[in-house]
């Protein structure tokens, strides 16, 4: 299942998440999504949400892995600018992840840091780096109070990107978060769920919750005649305790 779409149409991808005032992203050289109709993701251009603008020709951009910007409530203890938030496990500050692992399912990444695009777009990662996953953070860091989200491409021009596989994973299953600390968090799979990117379920991804949970997003499902994945999938999982 690939995400390679033409550059012309905007494909409703990632999209800011809502409430969130807009701001240039953080992170350079991402592509721009465009606007919502994404977390975890998808990416071989598919990432969270809904709203994703597709890139130069033959690229593909991060599919529900990000709809429109977040409500407002979910920033509450969010991260800082510098990608820190509050509420770890220990009860301390939680430190910016820099890597995820799946074992199940074979996938292993660094996490690049995702922001807000000026027109207040979710940021995706460039298709040229399908391979890398990203963490959005505008949002909790992974293991703090709230719904962390990372999203990552199923393919793209270049082909097989890093959540190819992301499909096969199962409820139960372990992913694995490691902060740049070098401390490991451990969440366990609550469930999957294939959305149409025109009715990105934002609430659910992005809504306040107690939970310490994790969210990650990519494209999914059959195509449309542009070529591009109509479908995102999310997959739900909550820390280990």
């Amino acid at each position: 299942m690939s995400c390679v779409h033409d550059p012309v149409p905007p494909v409703p991808l990632l999209a800011p998440p809502p409430g969130r005032p807009r701001r240039p992203g953080r992170a350079r050289g991402l592509r721009r999504l465009g606007p919502a109709v994404l977390v975890l993701v998808a990416v071989a251009g598919c990432a969270p949400g809904t709203g994703d603008r597709a890139g130069s020709a033959g690229s593909t951009s991060a599919s529900s892995t990000a709809p429109t910007a977040p409500p407002a409530a979910v920033h509450a203890g969010a991260p800082s600018p510098g990608g820190t938030g509050t509420g770890g496990s220990a009860g301390g500050t939680v430190a910016p992840p820099a890597k995820i692992t799946i074992a199940s399912v074979g996938i292993s990444s660094p996490l690049m840091r995702l922001g807000l695009n000026a027109d207040g777009t979710v940021e995706v990662p460039p298709a040229d780096q399908g391979m890398t996953a990203g963490w959005y953070s505008g949002g909790p860091a992974p293991g703090a109070v709230g719904p962390a989200v990372i999203i990552g491409h199923n393919d793209t021009r270049y082909g097989r990107a890093v959540f190819h596989d992301l499909r096969k994973i199962a409820k139960g299953a372990d992913i694995t978060v490691t902060d740049d600390r070098g401390r490991a968090e451990h969440f366990t799979v609550t469930g999957t769920r294939s959305v149409s990117k025109k009715s990105f379920p934002t609430q659910q991804v992005y809504g306040a919750t107690s939970d310490r949970a994790l969210r990650l997003i990519t494209c999914d499902g059959s195509f449309d005649a542009d070529g591009h994945p109509v479908n995102n999938l999310i997959v739900y999982a909550t820390l280990d305790r």
